[in-house]
């Protein structure tokens, strides 16, 4: 496949130097030096995304690798191929160091709440894991002067709420933002929204794993005082424009009368966490939703299952892959 044909199906430009792809319901980006053959990547999606992020970043580089892995934060569909890009690759993992405690094994996140509403990626959040990962010398923690190693035309802005140690990326020259989950452009706690059709709209981070809606806003004031011209967000597709600048205005001056969820374990009390890890969680909410955990399990497995049904496979090496 050449890269125009393998560009149109598989990954997409975001910006000058700047691609993206989407693995399910996650994105992740590849972004290249303008003044050096270098590039890095930033999140590292699902554990399905391996293969895909090796074919892209082949597809883009050839056969040379990053200088470093950035993540915007640690959530489990953010760093699902991490440790075997780690092993094959063997670059630094550079992250903000309120989020090295989920990254080197010290701490896990604040449980999820499934009490939030809105759909069935929220009614699912009970099964989502929050461990930490364990990285060890690998995890490093970005400069405090917000600046990214190696890569001076782009610096980091600390957007904390979704998680303690979030970060955002921002390319002063064009405005490039990417945002990571500091606010997204679907609905992050609709399954047909985050999966399938992702229809833009600058919306809130994903509700089901918010634990300080403060922070989240007081986040999305700081992203808005960058005025950027292009976001590209952990869920959705990128956005540019008047247009989604207002609709990153509206959604800080009506955060607490239409995106702060109305109910939940995180509504009217923050989680609390420093450079050691997660230190308070409030009690969990009354959960109204546990009926759907089970259809949102079946859920999952029909989406897992689906695609080798779709390929002309024997039944026996569909066995094999799905115990494998």
């Amino acid at each position: 496949m050449d890269q125009q044909s393998d560009k149109k199906h598989f990954y997409f430009e975001v910006a000058n130097n700047v691609w993206g792809m989407k693995d399910v319901f996650v994105n992740l980006y590849m972004i290249k030096s303008a003044e050096k053959d270098e590039w890095f990547l930033v999140d590292a999606g699902l554990k399905t995304s391996l293969q895909k992020i090796k074919r892209m970043a082949s597809s883009l580089f050839g056969d040379k690798k990053p200088q470093a892995i950035i993540l915007t934060h640690g959530h489990f569909d953010h760093t699902g191929s991490l440790k075997k890009l780690i092993e094959e690759w063997k670059v630094p993992v550079y992250a903000h160091y309120l989020e090295l405690p989920y990254l080197t094994n010290k701490s896990s996140y604040p449980p999820p709440d499934p009490t939030v509403g809105g759909g069935l990626m929220s009614y699912m959040a009970s099964i989502y894991p929050t461990m930490p990962v364990d990285l060890g010398a690998h995890a490093i923690a970005l400069p405090e002067d917000g600046s990214i190693p190696g890569f001076k035309e782009w610096r980091y802005i600390h957007t904390p709420g979704h998680t303690f140690g979030h970060i955002s990326l921002f390319r002063d020259d064009d405005k490039v933002l990417i945002a990571g989950d500091a606010f997204i452009t679907t609905k992050g706690e609709s399954a047909m929204q985050a999966i399938f059709l992702q229809t833009k709209k600058v919306s809130r981070p994903p509700a089901y794993f918010t634990p300080d809606w403060k922070a989240a806003n007081d986040s999305i004031k700081k992203i808005i005082a960058l005025a950027p011209e292009v976001v590209a967000t952990g869920h959705g597709k990128p956005m540019s424009g008047k247009e989604m600048r207002r609709e990153l205005h509206y959604l800080h001056e009506h955060f607490y009368d239409e995106f702060v969820p109305q109910h939940g374990r995180y509504a009217y009390e923050a989680a609390v966490a420093d450079a050691s890890g997660v230190l308070y969680v409030p009690p969990p909410a009354y959960n109204p939703y546990t009926k759907w955990l089970v259809a949102g399990a079946a859920a999952v497995l029909t989406i897992s299952v689906l695609p080798f049904l779709l390929k002309k496979k024997s039944r026996s090496n569909l066995f094999d892959k799905l115990l494998s």
